[in-house]
């Protein structure tokens, strides 16, 4: 036998590390996923609700201990999901029949699946660094009464990305009928905090806002950093490429990034709403949140026949 005098090098064959878990409760009624380094998250598949994001050992959304998790009422906490109105429908328009916030985070959601990457930018990493959930909606999966009031062909994919880095959430609308319709949409997420007194926003200096709690008067944002004193509920118009960053104590806790989303809604209920409302608590929770939430609601994304929008926000927490 002739041996060759150059063999080829073996090829290294890199270990394959642990995978993300993904599981869906016995009842079908949310899915959670882990990663191998501890970072969770749990979905509600009514509304396609995030009800909890851990990173660090930590909760990182305010859930109200009151709130209702059975699909009987939508979620106060987590990621509720707006579309395709924001607040009480405007009279006059296609969306007028709808309840507030639309419908979107009172229907059953489909789980779509589940899909792992590996950080190119680890190249020491032996396991899957990120985990993403797909949830959708279409018409057949609303009541009667929702069909019948926002008549409309569409698609909804509802993505969730779970990272060492952080959270993102995504969502991507299709025109799948032949009329055109009009959408706005949000991402009305709860940050838990420890004391909304030793908290402050900053990215919000000089934008123009709606102020709901002063007669929807418009004004323009003064602060660098920006404190929670009172009940607040401000519609902010901020250019997506502004990064919004939330402190606690002059400690960076939150920093969000927004993709086609140019508002910001800022709500803490305080004191005397909190108590009004049956389904928040502690009575003293509304000094462990914070809602920064990110969207497209000032106006109205217009959709032809065959049309997608897509639209999300990144956050990391610290």
């Amino acid at each position: 036998m002739v041996e060759r005098s150059k063999k080829p090098s073996a090829i290294p064959v890199s270990p394959i590390g642990p995978s993300p878990q993904v599981e869906i409760t016995s009842d079908s009624s949310r899915v959670s996923a882990k990663l191998p380094t501890g970072e969770s998250i749990e979905i509600l598949l009514y509304g396609a609700t995030v009800i909890s994001w851990k990173s660090g050992g930590k909760e990182n959304l305010f859930l109200s201990d009151k709130t209702h998790l059975d699909g009987s009422k939508a979620v106060r906490g987590g990621i509720p999901l707006v579309f395709p109105v924001f607040g009480p429908p405007p009279s006059n328009h296609p969306t007028s029949n709808l309840p507030q916030h639309g419908f979107a985070r009172n229907a059953r959601w489909e789980y779509l699946g589940k899909s792992t990457s590996e950080s190119n930018a680890r190249p020491n990493s032996t396991g899957d660094d990120s985990v993403k959930l797909d949830f959708g909606l279409e018409p057949s999966s609303l009541g009667e009464e929702s069909r019948k009031a926002w008549p409309y062909n569409f698609g909804l994919v509802y993505s969730v990305t779970l990272s060492r880095e952080g959270l993102g959430t995504s969502m991507m609308v299709r025109n799948e009928g032949q009329e055109a319709f009009s959408i706005q949409f949000l991402l009305h997420t709860y940050f838990k905090v420890k004391d909304i007194g030793a908290v402050t926003i900053s990215g919000l200096k000089e934008c123009t806002y709606i102020d709901k709690v002063d007669s929807l008067k418009e004004k323009s944002e003064t602060s660098e950093n920006l404190t929670i004193t009172s009940e607040i509920d401000r519609v902010y118009s901020v250019p997506s490429s502004r990064v919004l960053t939330i402190s606690e104590d002059k400690t960076k806790r939150f920093e969000i990034q927004r993709d086609n989303l140019d508002n910001v809604v800022v709500w803490n209920p305080w004191i005397e709403k909190a108590g009004s409302m049956s389904d928040f608590g502690p009575e003293d929770g509304w000094k462990r949140m914070i809602c920064v939430e990110a969207g497209s609601v000032s106006g109205w994304q217009k959709l032809e026949p065959g049309d997608t929008y897509d639209a999300g926000q990144s956050i990391k927490a610290y």
